[in-house]
């Protein structure tokens, strides 16, 4: 089997997910995990995707071509790297817009190891308070070793400076 991960990018507009999903089910590919979302005016998204080695070509040539209807697609073959154990935490952190909070914290994590593995972003209005309000969900991928009190202390002194409230829990689901 060949895995390939692909980013996809288009204007958005009705019948995009049909394309690319129609395009890879032609090609007996199965769809194995993805995130999508409508940004700016633009749809984007990242996909995992396995066929047969026999059908990888004509997959990756079909996949190029839907740039005619306007969706770029980008596949990049992959191996699926054997898991190794870990700890999976969430991270939530809400507090005034400013920039560098995602830099901020990112920076920290890896300087302990600790991978991102989900990041979603948002600003909201703060109701009655004026002004805008981030907002980030992560899920975290820890050595086993890591001390979750040792994180939790570290991400609460950069959210004193940031002015922020970060909570950090055990992450549901499988990794």
């Amino acid at each position: 089997m060949a895995t390939f991960t692909l980013t996809c990018i288009g204007d958005d507009r009705p019948g995009l997910v049909s394309d690319l999903s129609e395009t890879i089910s032609s090609h007996g590919a199965s769809w194995k995990r993805s995130q999508m979302a409508r940004l700016g005016g633009k749809f984007a998204g990242i996909l995992l995707v396995e066929v047969a080695d026999d059908r990888a070509d004509a997959l990756v040539a079909d996949l190029t071509a839907l740039e005619e209807s306007g969706l770029l697609v980008t596949p990049e073959r992959t191996d699926v790297p054997v898991e190794e154990p870990s700890l999976r935490l969430t991270l939530e952190l809400l507090g005034a817009d400013r920039p560098g909070i995602v830099a901020e914290i990112s920076t920290a994590l890896a300087a302990e190891q600790i991978g991102i593995e989900e990041l979603s972003t948002d600003v909201r209005e703060a109701p009655m308070a004026g002004g805008h309000l981030f907002e980030v969900r992560a899920v975290l991928e820890a050595p086993t070793s890591t001390s979750t009190d040792d994180l939790r202390s570290m991400l609460e002194a950069i959210a004193d400076e940031l002015m922020v409230e970060i909570t950090l829990s055990d992450a549901e689901g499988p990794a």
